[in-house]
């Protein structure tokens, strides 16, 4: 078992039309969150692979967080319901990889969302700390 640094890093996946403008705008509003977050834009939360957020965690990051759209979603309806479904798929592949499943977190996030935004990723970073270093199997284990 290889134990990581405990500085967390936070990978967030947002969506071109509808949750990165939030995002942005907590930035425009001055607000904080914590700058050890790296952010990838798609375009629609869906299409986050379960795949994607294991490959994350056991590459260096310490959370995965999913801004999805919400029912505003531009492309589908059931938008909310498909990236939920990914992010359960996404915890259960975690927890048979021996990597905390809460690691992974999904909200909605709108266009107006800066100041819900910055509350869920500083409460996520504190989760994150609490949970300390993630630990990654190697193949000796």
């Amino acid at each position: 078992m290889v134990l990581k640094k405990s500085n967390p890093q936070i990978l967030i996946f947002t969506t071109n039309i509808i949750s990165d403008p939030g995002v942005c705008s907590a930035g425009l509003m001055h607000l904080s969150y914590p700058a050890q977050t790296t952010i990838i834009k798609v375009p629609c939360s869906s299409m986050i692979r379960p795949e994607w957020i294991a490959l994350a965690l056991e590459s260096g990051f310490d959370g995965v967080f999913v801004a999805a759209d919400g029912t505003d979603c531009p492309y589908l309806t059931d938008c909310t319901n498909r990236t939920a479904k990914r992010v359960r798929e996404a915890q259960e592949l975690l927890s048979n990889k021996g990597i905390e499943p809460e690691r992974v977190k999904m909200a909605a996030i709108c266009s107006v969302c800066g100041e819900a935004f910055t509350r869920l990723v500083n409460d996520f970073y504190s989760r994150l700390m609490e949970l300390g270093p993630i630990k990654v199997r190697t193949h000796e284990e």
